[in-house]
């Protein structure tokens, strides 16, 4: 039995040994991921987010660095930075590179470190409106909230040890978060704020230490040996960027807008017709990737233009299917390039409505400039003897020498006879008389059936006219 039991504790000795040996990490090299945040706290701001720390785990970093400057933003946006950085499968820092107010000082309070350059602060995190006033107490009380679960998340260390005494306190006090935010003094608009210094946020501990650049972060952190691993946007995302700029979704909705009154100039599938499907899939296709867009919008924007088509081609005249149409295609542009999330914040007071009304600029400008261009060009192309003219108009002769006979105008002593119509007259259409067709319109704007015995009452400028004969009931 004696020898079992030292033969179990050799084999055990023996595995734990060369576990050590052959199942550590032989390298001591870090991989360090860094990005910044240094813009408005912004729904784009949560999808860098999300899409760094899955980039961070997928490279193997050993910790992610936040080089956050920035004066705040939206509050559900931050929100959802704080659960990602609370939850994140690797440590999280921020190095706070001047600036972490309002929205940003939630993100950084989530951080396991902070990092906080001289002359830097941290807090000022009440919720204000698109002015600067503070919201009503129920935002405050919210926010009063988050600060303080975010702070309480990181838990307590040990401040220090009398004789056999553990004293503990919180790694970072949720009162003094809860202090960012501001208690109400007297009215509901008057709050006392606090704002952090480096000095004070490091003497409260709310900062690991001062630095003035990331290397000398990992420096004060004793981190020496290390890979580091900068976020750099990708072509695509460089791209995007460029093609959501408010000046190219300008240019895009002039392609979708010019194409389409082009096209209806000269119909068939030619290049306006190519250039307006190219805009709209340049306009809707970055939306897209970067998940702002939504079925019911494209939907709206088809819906819109089959209701100017049919306006166009099957109704006469220009009434509800095309004022439905346009609406429609301006509400699927203007939604598509807008986030949901700022409805919130407007409807609260939190943001300026100039947040909504800046995509319905750019869609209205856009289709008005279309149209303003797209006449111009079509008088100064489209007619007279331009080259473009003669390569896109029809513009030959055709004589009757080579085989073309012109239309006659009506002979006077039409008028009195008795003719069939030979289509519905509404009020145009054709009617025959002694065996020949020919067009008319009824008088006063009248619909007439097809087979309909008329008089033609007169003839105006080539044009016949008639009415249905006084024999017809």
């Amino acid at each position: 039995m004696d020898r079992s039991i030292l033969f179990l504790s050799i084999l055990s000795l023996w595995l734990i040994v060369g576990s050590g040996l052959y199942g550590a990490d032989t390298t001591s090299r870090k991989k360090i991921y860094t990005f910044p945040i240094r813009e408005e706290i912004m729904p784009s701001t949560e999808r860098l987010t999300s899409k760094c720390l899955g980039e961070a785990v997928a490279e193997g970093a050993d910790l992610v660095v936040i080089q956050m400057n920035t004066y705040g933003g939206m509050v559900n946006a931050a929100d959802s930075i704080r659960t990602m950085v609370l939850n994140a499968a690797i440590p999280v820092w921020v190095f706070i590179d001047n600036q972490a107010a309002s929205a940003g000082a939630l993100i950084a309070l989530a951080a396991d470190s902070i990092y906080i350059r001289p002359g830097g602060n941290i807090g000022a995190a009440s919720v204000v409106d698109q002015s600067g006033r503070p919201m009503p107490d129920k935002f405050q009380s919210f926010m009063r909230a988050t600060m303080r679960a975010t702070a309480e998340a990181h838990g307590k260390v040990i401040d220090r040890i009398e004789g056999t005494d553990t004293l503990w306190r919180w790694h970072r006090d949720p009162q003094i978060a809860e202090a960012m935010v501001g208690i109400t003094s007297g009215d509901s608009t008057t709050l006392n704020v606090l704002t952090l210094t480096a000095e004070e946020a490091i003497a409260k501990h709310f900062a690991e230490g001062k630095a003035s650049s990331l290397e000398e972060v990992l420096s004060a952190a004793g981190v020496e040996d290390y890979d580091l691993i900068r976020y750099e946007p990708t072509l695509l995302d460089r791209i995007l960027g460029w093609l959501m700029n408010p000046f190219a979704q300008g240019v895009f909705v002039m392609l979708i807008v010019g194409g389409i009154y082009f096209e209806l100039q000269s119909p068939g599938i030619g290049f306006p017709l190519i250039a307006a499907v190219l805009g709209a899939v340049l306009y809707f296709s970055p939306l897209y990737l970067e998940g702002m867009v939504q079925y019911w919008e494209l939907i709206l924007f088809i819906v819109g233009l089959l209701l100017i088509g049919v306006e166009i081609f099957v109704l006469p005249g220009f009434g509800v299917a095309g004022v439905l149409g346009i609406v429609s295609v301006v509400v699927g542009l203007t939604f598509a390039a807008l986030d949901r999330e700022v409805f919130r914040h407007v409807q609260s007071g939190e943001m300026s409505v100039g947040r909504v009304l800046q995509p319905l600029l750019v869609v209205v400008i856009g289709m008005t400039a279309a149209f303003v261009v797209g006449i111009w060009l079509g008088k100064r192309f489209l007619s007279g003897n331009s080259i473009l003219r003669n390569r896109v108009v029809l513009t030959t002769d055709l004589t009757p020498q080579e085989g073309c006979v012109g239309h006659r105008f009506p002979d006077e002593s039409l008028i009195g006879r008795i003719a069939e119509a030979t289509t519905v007259l509404r009020p145009s259409g054709k009617i025959q008389y002694d065996g020949t067709y020919y067009d008319a319109v009824a008088e006063n704007g009248g619909f007439v059936e097809r087979g309909t015995r008329v008089v033609i009452t007169r003839l105006e400028h080539g044009q016949i006219y008639c009415e249905p004969a006084v024999d017809q009931s």
